[in-house]
């Protein structure tokens, strides 16, 4: 009977340890999933400012269409990879940072490109965007930060023991982390040959 006893206690321990430590990363994926909708969020915040920018932008004579284009292809491609929860499979992590970063990319050079315009850099609108595309800018590398910090947190969960016997099987995977891009380290070079048309002479 003791013998029993002993066993039903040991049984007991192991569903409560197992129990709680399930909530636990219930709890971490939650935190993964709420991030990343915050992550989603500031990056529609700049794809909502691209048309308003490209049609500010358009108004400024003989400016480089190329740039233009790009930033269209590249806010385009955005929506070909759909990505609705904080993806567990690298590959399509991946994907979804290459979109963004392209977009990035172009947005950036669109700003070196304009300061070249004295027009647009007195036009208030444009001004207005930039501030406003600047300041957005700011808040991805924010959440992108607070979303490898929840990531981290839940990867060490489902690592650890005693989770680290059960969580697969459960079907809690490793989530990959948003990277810095290779040479970020780097100073940038600036680099005024975009294929378009020569930009005027300021005055």
């Amino acid at each position: 009977m003791k013998s029993l006893l002993v066993v039903l206690g040991v049984l007991a321990v192991i569903v409560l340890t197992v129990m709680a430590g399930y909530n636990g990363l219930v709890s971490g994926n939650q935190a993964v999933e709420g991030q990343w909708a915050q992550v989603q969020n500031v990056y529609q915040r700049r794809a909502d400012l691209i048309p308003n920018l490209v049609k500010t932008v358009e108004g400024a004579a003989d400016f480089e269409k190329s740039t233009l284009t790009e930033i269209t292809e590249a806010r385009a491609s955005i929506g070909k990879v759909q990505v609705n929860n904080a993806p567990s499979d690298p590959a399509q992590f991946e994907a979804f940072e290459k979109a963004q970063g392209a977009l990035g990319g172009a947005l950036s050079r669109l700003l070196v490109v304009a300061e070249r315009y004295p027009d647009l850099k007195a036009n208030a609108g444009f001004l207005a965007l930039q501030s406003q595309l600047e300041g957005t800018e700011n808040r991805i590398a924010v959440e992108r930060g607070r979303f490898n910090e929840v990531v981290q947190s839940y990867n060490t969960k489902i690592k650890s023991i005693p989770a680290v016997f059960y969580a697969a099987a459960l079907g809690f995977k490793e989530r990959p982390y948003f990277q810095a891009k290779p040479g970020s380290e780097e100073p940038p070079k600036v680099d005024f040959k975009f294929g378009g048309s020569a930009a005027p002479k300021q005055p």
